[in-house]
């Protein structure tokens, strides 16, 4: 039973006992209402306690799921339902065998994204489908399963809670494109919210020479391409 309907029974229960308790005390006996003292006092400490536990568990699972934490509530559509599945998330992730990247893989995944990254200017929804396929192959390097989006976003959010939205709102750029309904701009937004997840997986500080998408690529409001900012390209 979850602690919180447990908490909401026992205070029920105690509530009943009480008022039973009281209409028939001059029939009861000292003895009888020692006892009846003594299950009083130990189903409120039992309620204290369950209230406590359940709201250590839910200032863990803030702690840890960050704005995760309020996207789930309001997706199931309560507090206790949220946190029954994000600690089952949590479990069932703590149970797969995630690893940090080496420095040769980071280096080389390094690279692969200095490449997406550039090949954006020419071709912005080519790049931005190749930055997804990169963000699938660095989760299966670090030990992620590779399944549906939905799955790989929740296994993700446990230990990246505050980029995982960077990747749901880059997913669903992704798909407004594929039906024809992003525009030039939504895709470099796009490219940015990858890279903050891209950063986060692959766990180093992104150069001053690699941040191109971010700030230098700006979308030219006379012919709707993408271009590098003036001032980047002579530097």
């Amino acid at each position: 039973m979850h602690l919180i309907v447990f908490v909401d029974r026992v205070y029920l229960l105690a509530f009943t006992f009480f008022e039973e308790s009281i209409m028939n005390l001059s029939a009861l006996t000292t003895d009888q209402i020692i006892a009846i003292a003594a299950a009083a006092t130990l189903l409120i400490a039992v309620a204290i306690i369950a209230w406590a536990v359940s709201r250590r568990r839910t200032e863990r699972l803030r702690a840890q799921f960050g704005p995760e934490y309020d996207r789930t509530v309001a997706q199931v559509g309560g507090r206790s339902k949220a946190e029954a599945r994000l600690t089952e998330r949590s479990e069932r992730v703590h149970k797969l065998a995630i690893r940090p990247l080496t420095s040769a893989e980071r280096d080389r995944f390094a690279d692969e994204w200095s490449r997406v990254q550039t090949h954006f200017v020419d071709a912005p929804a080519g790049a931005v489908a190749e930055a997804d396929q990169l963000l699938g192959d660095v989760m299966a390097t670090c030990g992620y399963p590779v399944g549906d989006f939905e799955q790989r976003a929740a296994d993700i959010s446990v230990d990246h809670p505050v980029v995982v939205q960077n990747y749901r709102a880059a997913h669903n750029i992704a798909l407004r494109h594929a039906s024809g309904q992003a525009s030039t701009e939504e895709l470099r937004r796009a490219m940015i919210h990858y890279r903050a997840l891209f950063d986060d997986l692959v766990g180093m500080p992104r150069p001053v020479e690699s941040r191109l998408v971010d700030s230098d690529v700006v979308v030219d409001d006379r012919t709707g391409r993408t271009v590098i900012h003036p001032q980047r390209r002579a530097s």
